[in-house]
């Protein structure tokens, strides 16, 4: 449940859980999420799907998730996954933003049946040796916040 104060919280604080991880392990350690528009198209079915259609991937919603490369294969794992199958596993990704004191969950954004549609990394540069960057874009079906 979202905790409401009169001062705004920063956007720095936060962690992201894919799935049922932990998302306090290292390997979750992202440094951006850029979030969608949320947007209305109509009305929809109890479970948040579509009344009349359910939309291809490239009518979804995206989310972004960018952090530092550690070695860890696990989003190239199941962005592989869903590249060599009809319908790639889907997962809910939830995105905490914490309060100052890094425990208190301020709000909680919920992206139910996400699967990666792209993954990429930032350039390697031998004369800026700034950190390797890995992100991955997720189309999902629907959100909700608490």
């Amino acid at each position: 449940m979202a905790v409401r104060r009169d001062t705004p919280y920063g956007g720095g604080n936060f962690l992201v859980a894919i799935g049922d991880q932990d998302p306090r392990r290292a390997a979750a350690g992202f440094s951006e999420v850029i979030f969608p528009a949320f947007t209305y198209d109509g009305p929809t079915r109890p479970d948040g799907g579509s009344p009349t259609r359910d939309p291809d991937d490239s009518q979804l919603p995206r989310l972004v998730l960018r952090r530092g490369a550690t070695g860890d294969l696990d989003l190239y794992t199941w962005w592989d996954e869903g590249r060599r199958d009809s319908r790639p596993p889907r997962r809910t990704i939830t995105v905490h933003l914490l309060a100052e004191d890094h425990e208190t969950v301020a709000m909680t954004w919920r992206f139910h049946d996400a699967r990666p549609v792209s993954l990429s990394y930032s350039p390697l540069n031998a004369v800026d040796a700034g950190l390797l960057i890995e992100t991955i874009e997720l189309a999902f079906e629907r959100v909700e916040m608490r």
